[in-house]
């Protein structure tokens, strides 16, 4: 069955695609909860008229998106303090929200939702990467480190 993305859908696509799901899981969780719409031959064409509405503004958007993966890529060298216990490991994690909040402290405001962290939540000392997502068109990667907290 094909539907129409209304919101980004992890793992399936972006607002406003076109996708081929299976029945049930378009008639039983994507329609109700508001996530996407049946494809009809009209819904098409109101689609296919907005993405070229799109198309012109979302020039400015991904400008804008680049500009802000530059910032980030000028970051050479952030670290995150977390309290340690034996050897390097944490108490409690390093998360998606810690490493926003570490971002935002930088002159990058970027949402947590937008942050990936390879092996989800951190719970030793060390270098990571986490992939962050501006637009749809740019990803950027980005390795910070996770060090103990001075005692």
């Amino acid at each position: 069955m094909e539907v129409i993305l209304k919101r980004d859908v992890e793992h399936l696509g972006f607002a406003d695609d076109l996708v081929a799901v299976k029945n049930g899981y378009a008639r039983n969780y994507l329609i109700p909860q508001g996530h996407a719409v049946l494809a009809t031959p009209s819904a098409k064409k109101v689609l296919a008229e907005t993405l070229k509405q799109r198309a012109f503004k979302d020039k400015k958007v991904i400008e804008d998106a680049q500009a802000q993966a530059e910032q980030l890529n000028a970051i050479l060298d952030l670290k995150i303090t977390a309290k340690t216990g034996e050897g390097d490991k944490l108490f409690g994690s390093v998360t998606n929200a810690d490493l926003a909040d570490a971002l935002e402290k930088e002159g990058v405001s970027i949402e947590k939702k937008f942050i990936s962290i390879a092996g989800g939540a951190i719970k030793r000392t060390g270098q990571y990467e986490a992939t962050i997502r501006f637009h749809r068109d740019v990803i950027s990667n980005f390795t910070f480190d996770v060090v103990a907290e001075a005692k």
